[in-house]
């Protein structure tokens, strides 16, 4: 067992640093292309619109559950990578940018949730400690593309493209190959329409689901933005010298850790326990940034951000283990899904207010 969850952890990882790849190159991708400077949070959103999309009619279709999972998420890889190299391509406008952004977040949608899925049908005891792991792998697979940018000044912004589409076509592979279904899967046996808005009916799950859609509101914008507000406290200080893109990828990668430790804790103190702390304290985080902002030093300000960049997805693995918990056993993947569209739908109007 312990062999299997390595597995799915490291091509949890390996696909979804697909994310961010596009925001890791942004200032690469426009040269010469007539944007504007609302253009990260068009570029953020195409990719949160299109996985909506993806998991929309994966959720109807129930192809999770219908189908198994480890080929789903593997089929899904490769063409998620075959749509993040499409940012490579010579002449490309604006229009082409924000349309294969779309198509790799809508492929996306057989990657997160599936792996989420894959991993509730091996671990029914421990489920917040394994979903822990295998979130944190899409934490720090996020944040991976601003690392590779950091290291990239020597060779082409493209080879952060070109890695992070090789990784996902390998982590996809890895769990075809070594991680076949688990032996609490359920299969449903045929398309059900009505599975899409059945599970709301379960109080529990409404309310897990409720808590993750408050979650969802604050965690991708904080991401989207991290580079923005470095940037910008640079300049409103007048600081030298600022690796942005490596602070960038420090900061939202010290949530992969704070999600395993939120898993660990949970074993002792109970996920609603854990889920609703790690919520306020982001909540609190979030309150209280633009006095940090304006009125703090360097040290102070950066490890502000590391302790926001760990709480504000503590929670994540918490609640989507106690979707999975409260969820019909033979819908599963579809449910997780399903809550998966909504939360991300959320995350655009977030991204585009701020």
């Amino acid at each position: 067992m312990k062999r299997v969850l390595l597995i799915i952890v490291l091509a949890q990882f390996l696909c979804t640093s697909l994310w961010f790849a596009g925001n890791a190159v942004l200032s690469d991708l426009i040269k010469g292309l007539e944007t504007s400077s609302g253009f990260l949070a068009q570029l953020t959103s195409s990719v949160q619109f299109g996985f909506i999309s993806g998991t929309l009619i994966f959720a109807i279709l129930t192809i999770s559950d219908r189908f198994s999972p480890s080929k789903v998420f593997f089929i899904c890889a490769v063409i998620a990578a075959l749509c993040n190299l499409g940012l490579t391509f010579p002449d490309g406008s604006t229009f082409s940018l924000l349309l294969f952004r779309f198509l790799t977040g809508f492929f996306l949608a057989g990657i997160y949730p599936v792996g989420m899925k894959i991993a509730s049908d091996y671990f029914e005891k421990g489920l917040g400690k394994s979903l822990g792991f295998l979130v944190g792998a899409l934490v720090l697979g996020t944040a991976f593309p601003h690392f590779l940018k950091s290291a990239s000044f020597s060779f082409s912004w493209k080879y952060v493209i070109y890695i992070t589409s090789s990784l996902a076509i390998v982590g996809g592979s890895l769990l075809f190959l070594l991680v076949p279904d688990g032996p609490f899967r359920k299969q449903g046996q045929k398309l059900k329409w009505s599975t899409f808005f059945t599970a709301f009916r379960n109080e529990d799950f409404k309310a897990a689901a409720f808590g993750y859609f408050g979650h969802m509101w604050e965690l991708y914008t904080f991401w989207a933005f991290v580079p923005v507000i470095l940037s910008q406290y640079q300049q409103y200080h007048q600081i030298e010298n600022l690796t942005i893109s490596l602070f960038s990828f420090l900061i939202i990668a010290s949530g992969s850790l704070a999600c395993v430790l939120g898993g660990y804790l949970s074993q002792s103190f109970g996920v609603r326990k854990i889920a609703a702390l790690a919520l306020s304290l982001s909540g609190l985080c979030c309150a209280l940034s633009p006095i940090i902002f304006l009125f703090t030093s360097l040290p102070v300000f950066i490890s502000f951000l590391f302790f926001w960049g760990m709480v504000v997805v503590a929670d994540s693995p918490l609640f989507s283990t106690l979707v999975a918990q409260n969820a019909p056993q033979e819908t599963r993947g579809t449910s997780l899904t399903i809550v998966n569209c909504i939360g991300f739908s959320i995350t655009i109007i977030s991204i585009q207010c701020l």
